[in-house]
């Protein structure tokens, strides 16, 4: 009994000393470790770390490296100054077509001094002495004798001479700015040609017996104006 009480005893001081050397082997072990980093601190701490003259910075391009912001681009800048340096014109454009508009306007006269025996119907119907009905009278008539010379109204260009069965001898004169003057009832005689320029008073033709349509009534010149290719009154123009 006593024997195996001693046998046990033995084996758990075995134990112990196997756990103690396993301990003191991790000390010597650790300690030989200590003593090789000091040494090797020490040995750099007595040398001078050299860097390159150009480091990367924390956005990976070198220190030294040229400020993107500085690069010039070759594409040419057009200055917007150039733009807005170029004072507008005050004047709103309508005003100046306007102006232009007036300055060409054109001066029309009487192609005849004489009295207006038939007026200008404005759309309204009147009675046709000759033909005996209801029409409109599109045009003035101007009295005078058969020869009496009629004139351009004013400058302008001939655009159409021709006879109509029932208007007669027929001029038609581009006056421009849209207006066209119809000179009818003229003599088969005229002084003009197609395309031919006329000044304001060139006398072009003279009052004839050719108009049919108002062959009842006393000779005369009828006088028509168109603006745009619409008929208006000859004497809203007329000075």
């Amino acid at each position: 009994m006593n024997m195996r009480k001693l046998k046990f005893g033995k084996s758990r001081t075995s134990g112990r000393g196997f756990y103690i050397a396993l301990a003191l082997s991790l000390v010597a072990v650790g300690a030989a470790t200590f003593v090789a980093i000091d040494r090797t601190v020490g040995d750099l701490k007595g040398q001078t770390l050299e860097l390159p003259s150009s480091s990367i910075n924390q956005w990976g391009y070198p220190d030294d490296a040229e400020d993107v912001n500085n690069t010039q681009s070759d594409v040419p800048k057009t200055p917007s100054s150039e733009a807005s340096s170029k004072p507008a014109s005050s004047e709103p454009a309508s005003s100046k077509e306007a102006e232009q508009t007036a300055a060409k306007e054109s001066v029309f006269a009487l192609p005849v001094n004489a009295d207006i025996t038939k007026g200008f119907s404005n759309g309204e119907l009147v009675k046709s002495e000759t033909m005996g009905d209801w029409r409109t009278h599109d045009g003035v008539d101007i009295k005078g004798d058969a020869g009496t010379p009629v004139k351009s109204a004013s400058d302008g260009t001939v655009k159409e001479i021709k006879t109509d069965p029932m208007w007669g001898v027929c001029i038609l004169i581009d006056h421009g700015n849209g207006y066209v003057g119809h000179y009818y009832g003229l003599n088969e005689t005229v002084q003009v040609k197609v395309d031919q320029k006329v000044a304001v008073g060139d006398v072009i033709g003279s009052i004839g017996e050719t108009n049919q349509l108002e062959i009842a009534e006393a000779p005369h010149l009828h006088f028509g104006l168109k603006k745009d290719d619409k008929w208006i009154d000859p004497m809203s123009v007329i000075k």
